[in-house]
């Protein structure tokens, strides 16, 4: 079976959301799956010696417009949150808690998430914003609390931020296929054609 492609993303990134829209049908028209893994970029380049994007940079007019286009180039829906540079922390890790137990669920989560933050301008930093997306999930609400604390749960994004660290992966949306890496919307073309006709 053809090795799947890994796809690295935040939620507070708008690049990785419109990413998230399209990245499983270019898989499928390859006859490939797609691993979806959240990350928390700002937590990422804490221990990285790299040139980081100042917040002004990402909160700026450019951006926001960049992305306005990009959206309506790839057709996917976009309104531009009033609050944007979230620190999306317990999200990533409620995203594992379902990934972990059924993939087709953690999707399920990642795009109510996104939805809510991307459509909807809804503060997905907040407790009670995500107590409300994940019962749609059928989470119960004392296993939400019971994750807001929990080390183990803490320690399985850590694990996760670790080896995107260690593979290389510096932005949202990345993605990684048969060890080659591409990063950023602008590079799925380049991506396809790997899919179609091999390493190049």
């Amino acid at each position: 079976m053809p090795a799947p492609i890994d796809f690295y993303f935040d939620f507070a990134s708008p690049y990785g959301y419109i990413a998230a829209q399209t990245i499983d049908a270019l898989a499928e028209r390859h006859g490939r799956t797609v691993n979806w893994h959240a990350i928390v970029l700002d937590a990422n380049f804490q221990s990285l010696e790299r040139i980081r994007i100042p917040t002004s940079v990402m909160r700026s007019d450019y951006i926001r417009r960049d992305v306005e286009r990009l959206a309506a180039f790839m057709g996917v829906p976009f309104k531009t949150p009033s609050s944007l540079g979230l620190h999306t922390e317990m999200a990533a890790r409620l995203f594992h808690w379902f990934n972990d137990r059924d993939p087709a669920q953690g999707r399920a989560f990642a795009q109510c998430v996104y939805r809510a933050y991307f459509l909807e301008d809804r503060n997905i930093a907040q407790l009670e914003v995500l107590q409300d997306l994940c019962s749609t999930q059928q989470m119960p609400p004392a296993e939400l609390q019971s994750l807001v604390n929990d080390s183990a749960a803490r320690a399985r994004l850590k694990a996760e931020i670790d080896l995107a660290e260690a593979r290389g992966v510096f932005g949202s949306p990345f993605f990684i296929v048969e060890g080659e890496r591409f990063w950023g919307n602008d590079r799925l073309p380049q991506l396809e054609r790997w899919l179609e006709r091999g390493p190049y």
